[in-house]
């Protein structure tokens, strides 16, 4: 009897025993589901705010890249649309009448080129580009002549006179206003190799005063004339700022791309 109430009172102590042991595992089963459930749920959020963030940081990087080439565009259109202005008010006149030489100026080339006959010579012009003098002048920057030249814009020219394709001359000018100066005299012979290098004579400066005085009226026989040589400057500032603008164009059609 004694051991029969010894069994029952072990049982009723175990019983509730195991009841909380059996509960806190399922807690601690429930608890450490839950946390696992946090783990991952935090984890698949890290991993997505990775995948966010790191595609963003390229495009960030393209966006400013976008921005750049916009502001440069920008830049650029404003300068065409103030260089056709200019173009517009320093717009040439027509050839003159009685002008002696066909004009052949091909868009996007630095010289103009000039041609013509005369009497059984075939005469032809290279025009550059001028180069042009802005601001004051100063009264004290003449040469040793007294000169005025240093302070005028001015505009390269090579003439060739050849007769029957064989030696022709050949004279590098500097055209100023109403005025043209003779920088270099050569005789050049198509059948002379490359390699050969011929004698090309004194500077023209050195030339007796006469020789000098009569090749300038050899030019202006044949049309190399200061009424030529104004238009033509005209012309190739014209040129200038209509190249100009052809390049800006280009730029911003690079840019666009």
């Amino acid at each position: 009897m004694a051991v029969t109430n010894i069994i029952r009172r072990t049982a009723s102590q175990v019983v509730p025993f195991a009841v909380r042991v059996v509960g806190r595992t399922q807690n601690y089963r429930h608890q450490s589901s839950a946390l696992f459930s946090t783990v991952v749920n935090r984890s698949a959020t890290s991993r997505n705010f990775f995948r966010n963030s790191t595609p963003s940081t390229f495009h960030c990087y393209s966006t400013k890249k976008a921005s750049s080439d916009e502001s440069l565009l920008k830049v650029i259109q404003a300068e065409i649309l103030c260089a056709e202005e200019s173009d517009e008010q320093d717009e040439v006149e027509e050839v003159p009448e009685g002008f002696p030489f066909k004009i052949e100026d091909n868009p996007g080339q630095q010289t103009v080129r000039l041609t013509r006959g005369y009497q059984g010579e075939s005469i032809d012009v290279e025009v550059h580009m001028p180069d042009l003098v802005t601001g004051d002048e100063d009264e004290n920057d003449n040469d040793a002549d007294g000169s005025e030249r240093a302070n005028q814009s001015q505009i390269p020219l090579v003439v060739r006179v050849s007769k029957n394709n064989g030696p022709s001359l050949e004279f590098g000018l500097t055209a100023f206003a109403d005025e043209i100066a003779i920088d270099t005299l050569s005789i050049k012979d198509a059948n002379v190799a490359e390699d050969q290098i011929a004698y090309e004579g004194p500077d023209f400066s050195d030339l007796d005063e006469n020789l000098q005085k009569a090749f300038h009226k050899y030019l202006e026989i044949r049309g190399i004339k200061p009424s030529t040589t104004n238009f033509l400057h005209e012309y190739m500032i014209n040129k200038d700022g209509k190249e100009y603008v052809m390049w800006l164009k280009n730029l911003k059609k690079f840019i666009e791309a």
